[in-house]
């Protein structure tokens, strides 16, 4: 059943984008020229902070214990317990901070980036893998980045997942490789991944409707490409 699946999570994640999805992406890019820059500012910033912290720091560690001796049944039932509660925290942050209009909405931004990192730890423990090795922190911002890609990255990005073990071996040490992430690119496609629903809950009283769903949505998004990169890593091992 699980092997379906990844089949599945596979032609889904390659498949090209669709003629709809190009002319949502035409339209985010006129929205995006006239969104206040220092949306675009909290969100570059807020993305980089996120990518510090997951490499160097502990901010992201939770309570959840590694587990280390179940079987996979009994990892995803604990994992989708997780996700339920992960995708209520997200919902109800994205409402409070939407009701809000756009001072609040800009606060949503760095929330909920700590809310879904949160989560990849926490999904990464329940899987058994041990989140001190700052590859496996590395694996992480790849998962996330899978997530929240556009076509030609997002396969980039599948390879890479994919074939772990192999990549992880050509890192180089951690402090060299925090200085030679592209930033840039790392921040942009996600900004533009999520322009036009954060868009939306910028207005105020409109955008708590907007925020609650936008953000259940996106947590359902990383869920799913996390359960399924790491189903991938042991059914590889």
């Amino acid at each position: 059943m699980v092997e379906r699946e990844l089949k599945r999570w596979e032609r889904k994640t390659l498949k090209p984008q669709s003629i709809t999805g190009k002319f949502t992406k035409d339209m985010q890019n006129k929205i995006n020229r006239k969104i206040p820059e220092k949306v675009h500012q909290t969100v570059s910033s807020s993305v980089k902070q996120m990518v510090r912290a997951t490499l160097a720091g502990s901010d992201y560690l939770s309570d959840q214990k590694m587990i280390l001796e179940r079987t996979l049944d009994e990892r995803e039932e604990i994992l989708d317990k997780k996700v339920e509660m992960y995708k209520r925290s997200a919902a109800v942050e994205g409402a409070g901070t939407g009701a809000g209009g756009i001072f609040l909405g800009l606060a949503d931004f760095p929330l909920l980036l700590s809310i879904k990192m949160k989560f990849l730890f926490d999904a990464a423990k329940i899987y058994g893998f041990d989140v001190k090795d700052y590859r496996e922190r590395l694996f992480l911002l790849n998962v996330f980045q899978l997530a929240f890609s556009k076509d030609e990255q997002k396969a980039k990005t599948f390879e890479k997942v994919t074939n772990w073990d192999k990549e992880k071996e050509k890192l180089p040490d951690r402090l060299t490789y925090m200085e030679s992430i592209d930033w840039k690119s790392f921040q942009l496609e996600y900004r533009d991944f999520i322009d036009l629903p954060k868009t939306l809950q910028l207005i105020p009283g409109f955008g708590a409707i907007v925020g609650a769903v936008a953000n259940y949505h996106y947590l359902d998004v990383l869920a799913y490409h996390a359960k399924n990169s790491f189903r991938h890593r042991l059914l590889k091992q």
